[in-house]
C-alpha cells in the first residue's frame, strides 16, 4: 500500500483520465511539493515529475507545479511538464478544506453543469404572476405527496392524503392516526409542503433560491417529522440538526458521507447553489448532491425532491412530479451518478419530466386517475 504522495507519484496516466475526479480531489490533499519530491528525486522519477507538475498546474496549482519542476532542474534532471487532464479546471480548488469532499462536490459540479443545461429546457424565467404558479404548486399536491411518499415505500392513498391534509388530523383523537406509520408520513409531508412553499413565496419575490433553501431546509425537516414527535415516537432534539451517525442507503453501492465529511460538504451545496447562475443545474445537482451527501437519518430523497422544486421554481419551471412507476428508472439514474459520477441519465430523466409539465401533459397521475 502506498501513502497519498507516493500514490500520485506513481499513478499511470489513465488515472487522470478515467478517474479525474478522484485524481484531482487527491492532488488537492497535497499541501507543499515537498510531500512529493523526496520520491520522485530519490529514484530520478522525471518522468512521473513533468506528469505531477502538469496535473498540479491543470488543478491551479502553480506554486507547487513551479517548485517541482524548478526543483528537479536544480538536481540536474531533464524535466518535460505534461498535463496528463484531458481538459482544463477553470476551478479554483481550495487547500485549506479540512474534507476531500468539499473540493470533491466542487468539482462534480463543475463536471456535471454543462451535461445538465445541454439537456434542459430553456427556463421560463420567475413569473409575473406568482400567485398563479402558486396555485399550480397547490393543484398538484395530492399527487406529488402521493407519488413521493410512494417511492419512499409508503402505503398511501390520494383519500389519506386529502384527509391529513384538511385538517382532519388529530393524533390525540384518532389513534389510528396517532399509530399509523403512513398516516403520519403523509401529514408530516403535508406539513413540510406548507413550509416549501413560503420558501417558494420568498424565491419567487427575488430571494437568492439557494441562500433561502440554506435558511429553510431545516424547517422543512423538523415539519416532515413532528407527527412522530407530536405522536411521542421521536424526540424533539432528533429533528435538531443533521445526523450524528453514518447512514447507508439500501440496494446501493453508494455509502454516504461520514458524519465529519458531511458537515464539511453541506455549506459548500448551499455556497454552490447561491452561485449557480443556471436554474436547471441548481435543481438537478440540488437533488443530487443533497441525497449524495445524505445529511440527515431518514427524509433526505423526500426534502431532495423538495430541494429539486424550489430549485425549479427559481427558474419558472413547474413544480415536478418523479412519478412511482419510474421509481427503477430514478433510482439507476441516481446511482450511476453517485458511484460513475455520471450525470447524464439522470439530467435526462428529469429534463423530461420538465419538459412535459411545460406542455401541460400529466405524466404523474394517481391510481384512480384515467
Amino acid at each position: 500500500m502506498y501513502n497519498l504522495p507516493a500514490a500520485l507519484v506513481y499513478s499511470s496516466p489513465s488515472i487522470y483520465t478515467r478517474n479525474a475526479i478522484d485524481a484531482r480531489t487527491a492532488l488537492t490533499l497535497i499541501r507543499d511539493a515537498s510531500e512529493v519530491l523526496p520520491i520522485l528525486l530519490e529514484n530520478g522519477h522525471t518522468t512521473f515529475a513533468g506528469r505531477l507538475a502538469g496535473a498540479f498546474r491543470n488543478i491551479n496549482r502553480d506554486k507547487i507545479a513551479d517548485q517541482i519542476v524548478d526543483t528537479v532542474k536544480q538536481a540536474d534532471y531533464d524535466i518535460r511538464e505534461e498535463d496528463p487532464f484531458e481538459t482544463k479546471l477553470n476551478l479554483n480548488l481550495s487547500s485549506r478544506e479540512r474534507s476531500p469532499y468539499a473540493n470533491r462536490i466542487r468539482l462534480m459540479w463543475q463536471q456535471m453543469r454543462e451535461i445538465i443545461i445541454f439537456s434542459f429546457p430553456k427556463a421560463p424565467g420567475i413569473p409575473d404572476d406568482s400567485q398563479a404558479y402558486l396555485k399550480d404548486v397547490d393543484d398538484i399536491y395530492i399527487t406529488d405527496a402521493y407519488h413521493s411518499l410512494s417511492i419512499e415505500r409508503y402505503r398511501v392513498t390520494p383519500e389519506l392524503i386529502e384527509r391529513v391534509s384538511s385538517g382532519q388530523w388529530n393524533s390525540k383523537a384518532h389513534e389510528e392516526d396517532r399509530k399509523q406509520r403512513d398516516a403520519m408520513a403523509a401529514r408530516g409531508y403535508y406539513q413540510a409542503f406548507l413550509q416549501v412553499k413560503e420558501t417558494i413565496t420568498a424565491i419567487l419575490k427575488g430571494a437568492n433560491s439557494g441562500k433561502q433553501v440554506d435558511k429553510d431546509h431545516s424547517k422543512w425537516y423538523r415539519q416532515l417529522f413532528d407527527p412522530s414527535v407530536t405522536a411521542g415516537l421521536l424526540k424533539a432534539a432528533d429533528l435538531a440538526g443533521y445526523r450524528n451517525h453514518q447512514v447507508y442507503i439500501g440496494n446501493s453501492k453508494h455509502v454516504p458521507l461520514n458524519v465529519d465529511a458531511m458537515r464539511d460538504a453541506m455549506p459548500v451545496l448551499f455556497e454552490l447553489l447561491e452561485e449557480e447562475p443556471e436554474p436547471s443545474v441548481r435543481a438537478v445537482l440540488g437533488h443530487f448532491i443533497f441525497v449524495f451527501i445524505h445529511p440527515y437519518m431518514d427524509g433526505n430523497g423526500r426534502i431532495g425532491r423538495f430541494l429539486m422544486n424550489a430549485m425549479l421554481a427559481s427558474g419558472g419551471y413547474p413544480w415536478t412530479v418523479i412519478p412511482v412507476e419510474r421509481r427503477t428508472e430514478y433510482m439507476q439514474a441516481l446511482e450511476q451518478a453517485s458511484v460513475g459520477q455520471d450525470i447524464t441519465s439522470f439530467a435526462t430523466f428529469l429534463a423530461y419530466l420538465v419538459n412535459e409539465r411545460l406542455k401541460g401533459k400529466i405524466v404523474a397521475k394517481l391510481p384512480d386517475a384515467k
